[in-house]
């Protein structure tokens, strides 16, 4: 049991210490600059005359930044010995993980295309050191599924009007409405408002009733489906701010209740808590509750 004890209290002191570590602005300023480090590492990789000049430090700097990130990934680690299940709970923790961890992958190593496309998912991780846009990329994943919907719907009218638009401009105007598939993406660019003013011209020369047609697409196309997806963005951002706050609690929490958790300090606290109580009961009465009874004198009792 005492060795249990002990072996506990390590694990705690070596949590908080690196705890300590991984909050200070100090740490996350220079995993950041590392980060933007290897953004323009791989910028310069583009150039192939830098990049054949200069390939040994490129190498060495990316080797350099990896050693960073590993370290990095050690301490935030060890900040979780006490409380490992809070760390992949946060899937930006564990996102950071996989991309670190996959560097030493020996098949992803061996794939130039594969090890690039992990260099540069490197890049994303900035959002974990900006809370705003970690709020925006939790939102754009939020949103996927009411996109997806919209997707549909606006797929849906798409097909209904790209099919009345060859049937109805076809003969006159094949250029764009030649096939269904022509139509459509005269329709699709349309749905910009690109080229709404010379499209509505040629159909009014063909009918007057076309322009019953481009208002009604404008109108379902544009305005509704736009304005629809702009609700299940505002919503799913709505979604990821509460999201942020509750792990923000969240990750606060455990902290307050490891600090307590051990017994010494809880014994500490109840005594104190003791002491405040009896020291209002002698506020109240006026008189300490341990002082000394006074008795009164024999000839008191006489009379």
């Amino acid at each position: 049991m005492t060795d249990l004890t002990t072996v506990q209290n390590g694990i705690g002191k070596l949590a908080t210490r690196c705890r300590t570590v991984n909050e200070a602005p100090v740490f996350a300023f220079t995993v950041l600059t590392v980060i933007l480090l290897n953004a323009v590492l791989l910028g310069v990789e583009t150039y192939p005359g830098l990049s054949s000049t200069y390939s040994r430090a490129l190498d060495g700097a990316e080797f350099a930044c990896l050693v960073v990130f590993t370290l990095e990934m050690l301490v935030r680690l060890g900040a979780h010995l006490d409380r490992p299940a809070a760390f992949f709970r946060d899937p930006w923790n564990v996102f950071d993980l996989l991309v670190v961890s996959s560097a030493f992958i020996p098949f992803l190593r061996e794939n130039t295309t594969l090890l690039r496309l992990l260099r540069l998912a490197r890049v994303l991780r900035t959002a974990r050191f900006m809370p705003q846009l970690r709020v925006l990329l939790v939102a754009v994943g939020r949103s996927l599924p009411g996109t997806a919907s919209f997707l549909v719907v606006g797929a849906l009218v798409l097909y209904v009007y790209s099919m009345v638009g060859w049937i109805c401009f076809a003969p006159y105007d094949p250029e764009h409405y030649g096939s269904l598939g022509r139509a459509s993406l005269t329709l699709f660019l349309l749905m910009t408002l690109d080229g709404l003013g010379e499209s509505v011209r040629a159909g009014l020369e063909i009918s007057p009733f076309s322009i019953v047609f481009y208002a009604s697409y404008v109108l379902f196309g544009s305005f509704v489906l736009v304005n629809v997806l702009i609700g299940v963005v505002l919503n799913a951002l709505d979604e990821a701010r509460e999201i942020e706050a509750a792990q923000a609690a969240e990750a606060a929490r455990p902290a307050v209740e490891v600090a307590v958790t051990d017994p010494t300090d809880e014994l500490r606290l109840r005594i104190t808590a003791v002491r405040q109580a009896l020291d209002e009961m002698e506020t109240q009465l006026g008189t300490p509750l341990w002082a000394p009874r006074q008795e009164q004198p024999a000839h008191a009792h006489s009379r």
